[in-house]
């Protein structure tokens, strides 16, 4: 890092492709109430389908989604599969974004 707190160029494009997968994700409604329950605590996708009043099949299409950015991983738990975030920097970011919007999130 820079003395005036600038990234060099070669960071700087690598911080900003990140934050372009995180944002990509996140602008679909469903994926980000999906993080949103996933900050809260691990989920299976029959919870979130109850909690979001999603049908199963897209909730387990936008959790593939969220695997396939790394942004979750997933556990099996007997015949199902349990769901967390995987990047603890995603409850901060989460958090900071639903505050701005006035959305709660625990």
């Amino acid at each position: 890092m820079k003395k005036n707190g600038e990234l060099p160029l070669g960071e700087l494009r690598v911080a900003a492709d990140e934050a372009a997968v995180l944002l990509r994700a996140m602008s679909n409604p469903a994926r980000l109430m999906i993080l949103c329950k996933l900050k809260q605590s691990e989920r299976t996708v029959s919870q979130l389908e109850q909690e979001l009043d999603l049908g199963q099949a897209y909730v387990s299409q936008q959790l593939a989604q969220l695997r396939e950015k790394d942004l979750v991983t997933a556990t099996r738990d007997g015949r199902q599969m349990r769901y967390q975030l995987r990047d603890a920097r995603l409850v901060a970011i989460l958090g900071a974004v639903m505050k701005e919007l006035h959305a709660p999130v625990h």
